[in-house]
């Protein structure tokens, strides 16, 4: 019962804060074309909306981060919860990799364009490959990338296999990766669910990776894997560890 009514207070939030917020921040972005306001203005927003559901974030290893600096984001993916709780934290601006369909829809397009977010399509190859050049170009101009390297959300929070592409990404320009773990978001929205529960989650920033120090993408990644798997709970741990033997 609480957890609905939590949830039904988020999404009315939601409901009048995007609206007016839109209302304000997209006439004066296309005027201005600078994407600064509205980038601020729906992380706020999005961190309120998060609050409201009852969830308390906890967050570890911030300090491992040069605040300056411009990173490949690699996180564990386990609920729907966690991009809107993830992406408020990292400092700075951090692009996204969307589903390309999104472009389809005029003014979010636009949007899509001035922040730098990049499309991809992952049923096409080539495409895919034009996401990572596109990434890198983004990357290049000081914004940092967040992307989920399983692709989709874990129902056991055990790691799924990784895409390749995200370590070609890094491999490809140098940049360094920092490991995220999300832990709790899956008790209080578990993949499927409709509800948000409420609790603690807990979000730990890992010591960032240089991709120059290993020789190939496929080394990256399970130094990237290893790293995120370092923080689940046990269970979790020993089934990747059993899984990655057999």
């Amino acid at each position: 019962m609480i957890g609905a009514l939590r949830t039904l207070l988020a999404g009315l939030f939601l409901l009048v804060a995007v609206p007016v917020g839109a209302l304000i921040a997209f006439p004066w972005t296309f005027l201005s074309g600078k994407i600064g306001f509205l980038y601020w203005l729906g992380m706020n927003v999005t961190r309120i909306a998060v609050r409201l559901t009852g969830t308390r974030i906890e967050v570890l290893g911030m300090d491992n981060l040069d605040p300056q600096g411009t990173y490949i984001f690699m996180s564990n993916h386990i609920s729907n919860l966690d991009p809107p709780i993830l992406l408020p934290l990292i400092p700075r601006r951090t692009s996204v990799l969307v589903k390309k369909e999104l472009w389809s829809i005029p003014i979010v397009a636009q949007a899509f364009d001035m922040a730098a977010f990049v499309p991809v399509e992952r049923s096409n190859r080539q495409s895919a490959i034009q996401s990572v050049r596109r990434a890198g170009e983004v990357m290049r101009k000081g914004i940092n990338m967040t992307v989920y390297p399983e692709g989709t959300r874990s129902r056991d929070g055990n790691l799924l296999p990784f895409k390749k592409g995200p370590f070609h990404l890094a491999k490809e320009t140098g940049f360094s990766v920092v490991p995220v773990t999300m832990l709790g978001t899956r008790e209080i929205m578990p993949k499927g669910g409709k509800l948000i529960k409420g609790g603690k989650v807990t979000v730990v920033f890992h010591p960032p990776i240089d991709s120059n120090v290993h020789s190939s993408s496929e080394e990256l990644m399970q130094a990237v894997r290893d790293s995120i798997a370092a923080a689940l709970p046990a269970q979790n741990a020993e089934a990747i560890e059993t899984h990655a033997k057999s």
